[in-house]
């Protein structure tokens, strides 16, 4: 009896050093379930060090960065060895200096250290065309500016998935793909990164799915998709599960870069969870488990229709902790619950990410530290109600004077779309009371890292009114989707049906009633023009003239205009429902 004993308990401790799971006390080698902790990002948009003003903050707590968000993933993945980190798109792209001089290699480099191991892509991915986000996954140095800190570019140490991403060979540039490592499938077209992935944890497998918005072709330059088709995200992340489900996963992870908002400002609530996220979670198979989103950088964390639907913000300011726990027997998530948590900086910062920082800073401070202007008080990116912007109005002053500095015949208003204001416009703390506050380089690039061209067009008036009417039918309307305006007024009312918002009667430019059959020159950036945000109107133009980076107008208005602060905001009228 002794021997039988002594072997039962040699068997429990060998059980117990190899981590298996089996509750001796619940039946005959009955397995117990295994705890699997999913730590999500969204939205980095290379955000390595700690953003301004906002950017920075939530919940008024200083949050955000690199090194603070490495060690608190290592923290978290401490309570847990079961643990994988994911992400659900815009690691990169729209990116601050530091990142973006280097084309996003000190991004892909730094969450690799952090531990990320998959990633959907999002729009933003493709800022620079889809040749070079392939470079990101796969490495080697830039084919213009080389590797620019004197290191290899080993690539993404993260598998990139887009389950609903096609590569047309027929009409994309093969040869300058083939060279970054991809090669066309024997149909003619297959997806540019795998559907999904399969990590086993713990003993367990879990699946991931990847899928970008349907509406890339309207966030992006034509240009940088070329030869690519995006499929309804539902449609591809089904067929995605069911050949998952066919290879015996039921644990299955959908990483969604698509639009949802929420109502009131809890970090780790969810009021009143709406968008085509949300739509699109309702669409998914049920063998979907949780769908981690991104896209619009809020924060949420919901059940829809028995998923897990969260979002972490952005800018590396929260992470989200979700743990399932899984039936080794069946593979299936018999438990689940999520929580966001701040990236807050009260911890110490991780040694490999502040390596990795030091590397590349001192190559991009002697350009960023370069004072451009003076503001007499921060430029903020909060809206009024009527959607108008601070640093919107700005933006558009500057691009207004670059179109009437320009060549050819001036421009008599400018239009300039949110969301290519990235960052609020702080400036440097005054050295006394009263002094103004040094604007630098960085933070101007931060404000316009795009690289986008100003333009100055012609259009008719009744072109106009539709491209003004088309703010509240794009992909995402609200007041974060409005245009910016310079050199032109008018007041609206959303009650009213679609086409009837816009009080026509109250469009002036320059001062003037506007005039449906009168020619105007209008100044915007190229990706306004190319009918980004689904301002389709905008495509409806003529007489293109080019006056210049966005960046470069608004550095020249800055040095124009010392002590800026922000206009009167009376541009934009909203009238009663």
């Amino acid at each position: 009896m002794r021997a039988v004993l002594r072997s039962a308990g040699m068997v429990a401790r060998l059980v117990a050093v190899a981590g298996a799971s089996w509750c001796l006390g619940c039946g005959l080698w009955e397995p117990a379930p295994v705890d699997v902790q999913i730590l999500a990002i969204t939205d980095f948009h290379g955000a390595l060090e700690p953003g301004e003003g906002s950017n920075g903050r939530i919940a008024s707590r200083d949050v955000g960065g690199l090194e603070y968000l490495a060690t608190h993933l290592a923290r978290l993945r401490a309570t847990n060895p079961h643990t994988i980190v994911v992400a659900a798109g815009d690691n990169i792209g729209a990116s601050p200096l530091l990142s973006s001089m280097f084309h996003d290699e000190p991004t892909i480099e730094g969450l690799g250290e952090a531990g990320l191991e998959i990633s959907a892509v999002g729009n933003h991915e493709f800022d620079e065309g889809w040749g070079e986000l392939l470079r990101m996954q796969r490495g080697g140095c830039h084919p213009v500016d080389g590797c620019q800190d004197g290191t290899p570019f080993d690539g993404a140490r993260f598998q990139y998935l887009a389950a609903n991403v096609l590569v047309e060979p027929a009409v994309a540039d093969t040869d300058s793909l083939r060279r970054n490592g991809w090669t066309p499938g024997p149909d003619g077209a297959r997806s540019l990164f795998p559907a999904s992935a399969v990590r086993t944890i713990g003993g367990v497998k879990v699946g991931f799915i990847g899928l970008v918005t349907r509406d890339l072709p309207v966030l992006t330059k034509p240009e940088s998709i070329l030869g690519l088709t995006v499929r309804p995200e539902a449609e591809a992340a089904n067929e995605a599960v069911a050949a998952l489900v066919v290879a015996g996963v039921r644990a299955i992870v959908v990483l969604l870069h698509t639009s949802a908002a929420t109502e009131g400002d809890a970090y780790d609530g969810c009021e009143s969870v709406s968008g085509s996220g949300v739509d699109i979670a309702r669409s998914l198979s049920p063998e979907v488990d949780a769908v981690i989103a991104g896209h619009a950088h809020n924060a949420y964390n919901c059940v829809v229709d028995g998923k897990l639907v969260t979002a972490a913000s952005s800018y590396g300011r929260l992470v989200t902790d979700l743990d399932f726990r899984i039936d080794p027997r069946t593979g299936e998530v018999v438990e689940k619950t999520a929580r966001n948590t701040l990236v807050t900086r009260d911890v110490p910062p991780a040694d490999a990410s502040t390596r990795l920082l030091a590397r590349y800073r001192p190559l991009a401070e002697v350009r960023g530290r370069q004072a451009v202007g003076t503001l007499a008080e921060p430029l903020s990116l909060e809206p009024a109600e009527t959607g108008e912007v601070p640093l919107g109005d700005v933006v558009a002053d500057a691009i207004l004077a670059a179109g009437q500095a320009g060549a050819g015949e001036p421009a008599v208003a400018a239009l300039t779309n949110r969301g290519g204001l990235r960052a609020p416009l702080v400036g440097n703390d005054p050295a006394a009371p009263g002094e103004p506050r040094t604007v630098t380089y960085a933070q101007v690039f931060a404000v316009a890292p795009f690289g986008n061209r100003i333009q100055v067009r012609t259009v008719t008036g009744e072109v106009l009114l539709r491209w003004l009417e088309q703010q509240f039918d794009n992909p995402a309307p609200g007041r974060d989707r409005m245009l910016q305006i310079s050199g032109l007024t008018y007041a609206y009312r959303r009650s009213q049906p679609p086409g009837e918002r816009v009080d026509r009667a109250s469009v002036r430019i320059g001062g003037r009633p506007l005039d449906p059959a009168a020619r105007y020159r209008i100044v915007s950036n190229d990706f306004v023009w190319g009918g980004g945000d689904a301002y389709f109107a905008a495509q409806e133009s003529t007489d293109l003239v080019d006056v210049g980076a966005d960046i470069d107008a608004l550095i020249a208005y800055l040095g124009t205009t010392p002590r800026l602060g922000p206009p009167s905001r009376r541009r934009i009228a909203r009238l009663p429902d």
